[in-house]
């Protein structure tokens, strides 16, 4: 939790601003996962903080919604084409991909359970950046 929450905020995901009643404010949540090797032993284990983006209300905090999703048919394609050109294949796993791009809509969060602000507990985050979960 504490490497992803790090991450975040050298990513300047958001900004600390006071409360008011007016703000749709969405929540919140901490995702936990086991990442094994491939004979199954424990890796390492991965927490992600992921936001209610089903709070989200259309026209206010959100516009539009897109998903870039590969299709199969196109991962065959190129693996073919790799093969038939006796080329290598290498995987790369780049952490928080899409959590580097700005948002254009103004979208506020809920601190993090966990990881409260000491001096400012009723603050709300301000999203500068996606998270995981947002329309």
């Amino acid at each position: 939790m504490n490497s992803e929450f790090d991450a975040l905020l050298r990513n300047q995901t958001w900004e600390l601003v006071p409360p008011s009643r007016h703000l749709n404010v969405i929540g919140c949540h901490w995702i936990f996962k086991i990442k094994r090797k491939a004979d199954g032993t424990i890796e390492r284990y991965k927490a992600r903080l992921v936001a209610k983006g089903y709070h989200q209300q259309l026209g206010v905090d959100f516009h539009e919604t897109y998903s870039p999703v590969v299709k199969p048919a196109i991962i065959r394609l190129v693996l073919s084409i790799t093969v038939y050109n006796n080329w290598s294949v290498c995987q790369q796993d780049v952490q928080n991909t899409f959590l580097y791009d700005n948002l254009t809509e103004v979208v506020y969060m809920d601190q993090p359970p966990g990881f409260k602000h000491p001096q400012f507990p009723d603050h709300l985050y301000k999203l500068k950046r996606s998270l995981y979960g947002l329309k």
